[in-house]
This record gives C-alpha cells, sequence and structure tokens, in this order.
C-alpha cells in the first residue's frame, strides 16, 4: 500500500480512538453533573421541610402557573 495512504489510515485511527475517548469523558462528566444537580435538588427539597404531598402539591402549582427557572 502506498505509504501516505497508511499514514493517513493511522492518522485516522488515532484520532478515532481520540475522539472515544472524549466521548465517554462527557459521558462521565454529565454523569457527575446529574448526581450533583440530584443532590441538590434534594437538599432545597429538604430544606423547606415539606411532605411529599406538599412538595407534589406545589409542583402541580408551579407547573400550572408556566412557573419555570427559566423565566
Amino acid at each position: 500500500m502506498n505509504p501516505k495512504i497508511e499514514k493517513i489510515n493511522q492518522e485516522i485511527q488515532k484520532q478515532q480512538a481520540r475522539i472515544e475517548q472524549s466521548q465517554a469523558r462527557i459521558k462521565e462528566l454529565e454523569q457527575q453533573r446529574t448526581e450533583l444537580e440530584n443532590t441538590e435538588i434534594i437538599g432545597l427539597v429538604r430544606s423547606i421541610h415539606a411532605t411529599p404531598e406538599e412538595l407534589a402539591e406545589l409542583l402541580r402549582s408551579m407547573k400550572s402557573k408556566g412557573v419555570s427557572s427559566y423565566d
């Protein structure tokens, strides 16, 4: 095989491996972020000392009023 083609093929394989490693790292970081967000949410919920029923009613009320964190 042409040495230039072989060199390009090797570079392609090298770059594909880097991409796979980067994608795996992104997935890991996204999982860490989700865990931290969940921990924060649980802490906020516990800080208001609401019963599960009260919390559910609060969330239903907010949803029906169209309240979101993006307003």
